[in-house]
């Protein structure tokens, strides 16, 4: 991250070099999902990509002539999720998470402008989700927005159980290549369990 200080707008936790561990949660998975995404593109299955985080610099450093060290930033604007691209002409939009709790994910790990584009993708015909991962467990899961958004909306509860997971979810197994399929799952709910390995079979 950025040397001294990255603010986020509207009361956003902000992340300065004491948080760094914080910060760096996520970032196996985050890696795992960037490996796939390149598997996808690499074999022209999906074109999907980490969306670019838009930030204003407002104080660098210059211990040298050659040299530059960004010392503050702050975000533009609250981002909305992780990753969007194109698969099978449908749009898709989702946020990756780890936890290590080992009996549910918290809600709070998702912050509401997050929630309310995933539901405004899904009625737009896009395809949203999110990918969550129990460190401590090692079980990686889809989750798909509709069954997300119907939980929050029908439940109090702060966090959502390890055993909805289970119950709505899809287990991602970690494989060699690509590390993590989540487009397998993508087929199962929206392409009638075809799938693109199939589907990008030339005759």
């Amino acid at each position: 991250m950025f040397g001294d200080r990255m603010n986020y707008p509207n009361g956003i936790k902000k992340h300065d070099e004491k948080e760094t561990n914080y910060g760096n949660r996520g970032m196996i998975l985050e890696n795992d999902i960037n490996e796939t995404n390149k598997f996808y593109l690499a074999n022209n299955i999906a074109i999907i990509h980490k969306k670019p985080i838009p930030i204003t610099i407002t104080k660098v450093h210059y211990p040298s002539r050659f040299e530059a060290v960004i010392k503050e930033a702050y975000f533009k604007t609250p981002s909305t999720t992780d990753y969007n691209g194109i698969y099978r002409e449908r749009y898709i939009d989702f946020e990756a998470k780890e936890t290590k709790n080992k009996k549910y994910f918290p809600i709070s790990n998702i912050h509401k402008h997050q929630i309310e584009h995933l539901k405004l993708i899904i009625e737009h015909g896009g395809i949203g989700f999110i990918i969550v991962r129990f460190v401590s467990l090692d079980l990686t899961f889809y989750l798909d927005g509709k069954d997300l958004i119907e939980f929050i909306n029908t439940n109090k509860r702060k966090s959502i159980p390890l055993a909805f997971f289970k119950q709505k979810g899809y287990i991602i197994k970690t494989r060699f290549n690509p590390r993590i399929d989540y487009l397998s799952i993508v087929d199962k709910i929206y392409f009638g369990g075809e799938h693109y390995e199939k589907s990008n079979k030339k005759d």
